[in-house]
């Protein structure tokens, strides 16, 4: 192939008899060729002599001095931003419903519809804004744009609820007219310009969402000793951040739209937003940043098309000369690190298969072994977050479901009366406590039991979380029963939304600070496992992949509630459904054992996809290969290690 072109073999090693090649097939690790011809494949080379995952400076260049940036002062600013977020978000989430429902006189159930499509579809659409920071603008700019987008939403909501011509009659609508649906109707030109500064304000936080983690955990050096121990620490600040902005929405907003109104509850949201703003742009000169590797979508698409060309040739052709790669230890990809080949979806190998017609100019016809096994990657992330769904769908059934308990629960705390919509602020709390004695507590403990010395693998934390939804969930089903026989036996079956002073709402808290636990083990795991695990240049991708899960978790529960009313619906309406209106005429505990059900079979085929989930090698490297629950696998930095064998040989000049 000339000089400019090599032939690097690296020989099978038998350890264990762990390597053992299977029946039938053929290492194509050995057969790795190096080219000095290939361009990249945007027609781009790298600017300011940057290459792989180096962090640079906000114009792209290198930073002369690295200890000057970054770290956990940079970071600081990055929680204040999110922080902010998060508070407008399930201010939103708590506020919406009731103002369209008392101030917009829409049906309640059309409300609750809407601002579940508003919640899933800004959670859903996360994926464009990972799409955008990993392929164009970076995750910096990306967060400045959507976070002013944000910005713009929060303060259309504001003007709506604070000038009247946007906002139907109110006179002569009390709670009778209101639920009679006796009150004048919104006109459609105002309900259009409801949902439009909403969806401006999902589509703002679509584009934070992916980015924000991803950014953070950048400004930490992948070189330092303590890598590890400082990303571990800063997802868990990270959701201590979401947790803060959460309790803050369930109180302090709730507590003003109490005594100042609509307008002023929203626009504290806007007011808080814009001074995070002002918090983020003030770290500029601190951050670290990553370049943009260029369209991840082309790169998919061209790695499908080339292997579905090469689809009917076999690897024990004649023409065949090896796997394509770049030579030394740049890839072809900005912003990434070579990844080693891997033996995964063999087919897709094909897009990386070089003949001896393959000039390797044409990147719709090859494409290098790095760019073949970040397709890979993508596709095995999937299953992980693809099981915490059940989670998400869980978490949704409570904002209504515990709600509509605690409406006919008392919720005196002495002589204080909580409101209702102030209940989901427990799980907030239990996540704050939790993640207050994470450290102290629950890291030495499990450190004895597994030898991990971050305590859990972020498997291990994935798995533990949802495990405790399962029991938190049931604990819901249980308590319902008692609660549903209580008012039947003292006749409360047809006032739904009395309280019974007997019976206290602080029962809740069990399943409240049960979920709480679950989420903060499940969802920090979960983003500390994509963003180690996505491709360098996905790693805004794969951060999306958790709100795309927590997005479908919302659409999966509206579905769930369809059907269940569906089935459970006597004929002719002669009986109510399990979800009925009236909580003590439905069956809200057949429905909880079902969603228990339901987790149990998710919580199973998690343990599966653990079992089966392969940690990625770095740099050529194999990282820690830590169980996942239910994994037999050992870890390759154990005492007794069994290493799997290294078949790509990358940075050779």
């Amino acid at each position: 192939m000339g000089s400019k072109e090599r032939e690097i073999k690296s020989p099978e090693v038998q350890l264990g008899g762990n390597s053992t090649p299977k029946r039938g097939s053929k290492k194509l690790g050995i057969y790795f060729l190096e080219s000095d011809d290939r361009r990249t494949a945007f027609g781009r080379g790298y600017s300011g002599g940057v290459g792989g995952a180096t962090p640079v400076n906000i114009h792209g260049k290198p930073i002369p001095d690295i200890n000057k940036t970054g770290g956990w002062i940079a970071a600081l600013f990055i929680f204040g931003n999110e922080m902010a977020e998060r508070m407008a978000y399930f201010g939103l989430s708590v506020n919406m419903v009731a103002f369209m429902f008392y101030v917009m006189h829409r049906p309640f159930s059309s409300s609750a519809n809407a601002v579940n499509n508003f919640l899933g579809i800004s959670q859903a659409s996360s994926v464009l804004g990972g799409f955008i920071a990993d392929a164009y603008l970076g995750r910096y700019w990306t967060i400045a744009i959507f976070t002013t987008i944000y910005l713009a939403g929060l303060t259309g909501i504001t003007l709506l609820a604070t000038i009247k011509v946007f906002v139907p009659n109110q006179d002569q609508c009390d709670q009778i007219a209101l639920l009679l649906g006796n009150c004048e109707p919104a006109k459609s030109w105002q309900m259009m310009y409801l949902y439009t500064v909403l969806y401006v304000t999902g589509f703002g936080a679509a584009g934070i969402r992916p980015c924000v983690s991803s950014f953070g955990a950048d400004q930490f050096d992948e070189r330092s000793r303590n890598y590890r121990s400082h990303l571990d620490r800063f997802f868990n600040f990270f959701y201590l951040s979401v947790t803060v902005g959460a309790i803050v929405a369930f109180t302090a907003v709730v507590y003003i739209q109490m005594k100042h109104g609509w307008g002023a509850a929203f626009g504290s949201l806007a007011i808080a937003m814009g001074l995070s703003n002002m918090l983020f742009f003030a770290g500029t000169p601190m951050y670290r940043h990553r370049l943009p590797g260029g369209s991840p979508l082309t790169r998919v698409a061209q790695v499908l098309v080339a292997a579905f060309c090469k689809r009917n040739v076999s690897f024990q052709s004649s023409e065949f000369v090896g796997l394509y790669e770049l030579p030394g230890k740049r890839s072809a990809i900005k912003g990434s690190n070579k990844i080693a080949h891997t033996d995964d979806f063999r087919c897709l190998d094909k897009a990386a298969l070089q003949l001896k017609d393959d000039d390797g100019a044409n990147p719709w016809r090859l494409c290098t072994v790095t760019q073949v096994e970040e397709v890979k990657i993508l596709l095995k992330l999937i299953p992980i977050p693809a099981c915490t769904i059940m989670l998400s769908v869980v978490l949704t059934e409570y904002l209504t479901l515990s709600v509509q308990q605690a409406y006919t629960l008392n919720t005196h705390m002495g002589h204080l009366k909580l409101p209702v919509t102030c209940m989901p602020v427990f799980p907030g709390l239990s996540i704050f406590v939790l993640l207050s004695l994470y450290y102290s507590v629950f890291v030495p403990i499990s450190r004895r039991i597994t030898g991990n010395p971050h305590g859990a693998s972020q498997l291990q934390r994935v798995g533990i979380g949802l495990a405790v939804s399962i029991l938190s969930v049931a604990w819901a089903g249980v308590f319902e029963r008692y609660r549903r026989t209580y008012a039947i036996q003292h006749g409360y079956e047809a006032s739904f939304l009395t309280q019974m002073p007997d019976l206290s709402a602080y029962w809740l808290l069990i399943q409240y600070c049960l979920i709480g636990i679950a989420e903060v083990f499940c969802i920090v795991g979960l983003l500390e496992f994509l963003y180690e695990e996505a491709p360098d240049a996905m790693r805004s991708i794969g951060s999306a992949y958790a709100a795309v899960a927590g997005g479908l978790g919302c659409f999966a529960a509206t579905i769930l509630n369809s059907i269940v009313k569906s089935v459970t619906r006597g004929k002719g309406e002669t009986r109510d459904s399990w979800l009925s209106q009236n909580i003590n005429t439905g069956r809200f505990d057949y429905f909880y054992w079902l969603l228990t059900v339901m987790s149990l079979i998710n919580f199973a085929a998690f343990l599966y996809a653990a079992h089966c989930y392969q940690y990625r090698s770095k740099d050529g490297t194999d990282r820690q290969s830590e169980k996942g629950p239910g994994s037999n696998r050992t870890s390759t930095n154990a005492p007794d290690p069994i290493r799997t064998p290294q078949l790509t040989v990358f940075g050779r000049e």
